[in-house]
């Protein structure tokens, strides 16, 4: 292989596998084997401290207020207000928790982790009223993003974020609830056909029992477990939830359904199935091993090819956070980006259903693509660029690139500001306009792009075009 396309397979590995690479460091890997690359991001600094935006003391005596009000027939005026507040401070929590997972992303050391407990925070969609049990949620994926998917699942199933969210915590003997037992095998681990309604229904009275006490811990309560013997599967026992997660997971669909996920998120939006079962294949032997089946994806050749490379649309998280990354971006007023988050469609923590965010090309629409493609300027230039209304890509394009046209100055509600002496002191004096296009862009690049940049003699003004294109919201 020779030198450049090991260069745009990097960059490749990179954009997929984590946030994007910095120039020098993709000069300094491009000189190595991909395999070496591969392995050096499983060999990544240690993931740090869990998220403790809520603590677990500050929930406690939450806790304990709000019991002591809800034990109460008739409230005062002063406990209705002190049940608002708590409100409140919940809301404003679960704001700050957002905020302090996406500034790890733009700062992690360690972005192979975060991109992957992204992907689970996709994969387990979860909706907690409660923050901390959100944290608590988001602190297991991290923690076993890389490790056992046994593990992960066990884990995440005992959460009280996800026992709540999917009535688990009302799943008693004789009365059965099957919400958490349908959605465990339809979109957690099988997918539908590999499973009957008896199954669920099965499945359900094992998971009776499972519940959280008042301090956000796992407990199992044998007063309200069904302890007669369950058929699951076409096997009859005395089941309890963990053994039907073991019979999920004995089953090879559910290494097939991860994987085809997995896949389609890393990879391509439309699955190859002799991929994906390759795939499957080598998990499945490796006992959910996540980490294996990750090298084992990022290694292979067809991970490389032409149509897996440059295809997928950034999602609004990776975008936000890749161009924060690049250009070192410091927001001055972090809460705008819980307001691009949810103006884009992926407001991290709160997913539109337990399917989590449909992806691909539900990411862009005529509102959602305008609006990505007027943030870099917002974000780059603080706002100074001003596209006075025009809807063409291409001509916003032209106005970065053209000196003679002077913008109207305007006040950007974005209130960020770029290190560009950091950024450019990352690539040679002497960088072409060109060169510095096909950095920042993941498609090849065109004669059409070529000849836009060519000519232009500020690189600053070339980096602002270039993100302001569609090009730059592909991956």
């Amino acid at each position: 292989m020779d030198r450049k396309d090991n260069f745009s397979n990097i960059k490749h590995l990179y954009n997929r596998a984590g946030f994007g690479i910095a120039y020098p460091d993709l000069l300094q890997l491009s000189k190595r084997k991909i395999t070496k690359a591969v392995n050096g991001l499983f060999i990544s600094p240690a993931p740090g401290p869990d998220l403790t935006t809520i603590t677990s003391d500050e929930f406690k005596q939450q806790q304990l207020i709000l019991a002591g009000l809800n034990g109460k027939k008739e409230l005062t005026p002063e406990e209705k207000q002190q049940r608002e507040d708590i409100t409140k401070g919940r809301n404003e929590k679960s704001r700050d928790l957002n905020l302090n997972w996406v500034q790890r992303m733009i700062s992690t050391e360690n972005p192979l982790l975060e991109k992957m407990t992204l992907f689970w925070h996709g994969h387990f969609a979860c909706r907690a009223n409660n923050p901390f049990y959100a944290q608590q949620l988001n602190n297991i994926q991290r923690k076993n993003a890389l490790g056992s998917f046994k593990t992960l699942l066990m884990e995440v199933s005992k959460s009280p974020a996800m026992l709540d969210y999917l009535n688990n915590q009302q799943n008693k003997k004789g009365h059965p609830n099957e919400n958490f037992s349908r959605e465990l095998m339809e979109l957690f681990t099988l997918g539908r056909g590999n499973y009957t309604e008896t199954d669920i229904k099965e499945a359900a009275r094992s998971f009776t029992g499972w519940a959280y006490n008042k301090n956000g811990e796992f407990e199992f309560n044998p007063r309200t477990h069904d302890p007669l013997e369950k058929t699951f599967f076409g096997k009859t026992g005395n089941f309890d939830g963990e053994a039907i997660i073991d019979q999920i997971l004995a089953k090879p669909e559910s290494s097939v359904f991860i994987c085809r996920k997995l896949y389609t998120f890393f990879v391509n939006d439309t699955p190859n199935e002799t991929h994906v079962k390759e795939l499957a294949a080598h998990f499945y032997t490796q006992q959910y091993d996540i980490s294996a089946l990750m090298q084992r994806l990022f290694n292979a050749e067809w991970f490389y090819s032409k149509e897996n490379m440059g295809n997928k649309i950034k999602s609004p998280v990776e975008f936000l956070v890749n161009l924060s990354r690049e250009f070192y971006v410091t927001y001055n007023k972090p809460q705008i980006l819980i307001q691009l988050q949810s103006s884009l469609g992926q407001y991290l923590f709160n997913p539109p259903n337990v399917a989590g965010w449909p992806g691909g090309k539900n990411w862009i629409d005529s509102s959602s693509l305008m609006l990505r493609l007027k943030i870099p300027s917002l974000v780059l230039n603080d706002g100074i660029l001003d596209f006075d209304g025009k809807t063409d890509p291409e001509e916003e394009a032209v106005i970065a690139l053209n000196k003679r046209q002077k913008p109207r100055p305007v006040k950007s509600y974005v209130n960020a500001q770029a290190d560009w002496p950091k950024f450019l002191s990352c690539f040679p004096r002497d960088m072409k306009q060109t060169e510095m296009a096909a950095f920042l862009l993941e498609p090849a690049v065109g004669k059409k792009i070529s000849d836009l940049v060519a000519g232009n003699v500020n690189l600053k003004n070339t980096v602002i075009a270039v993100t302001s294109m569609p090009e730059y919201q592909l991956c």
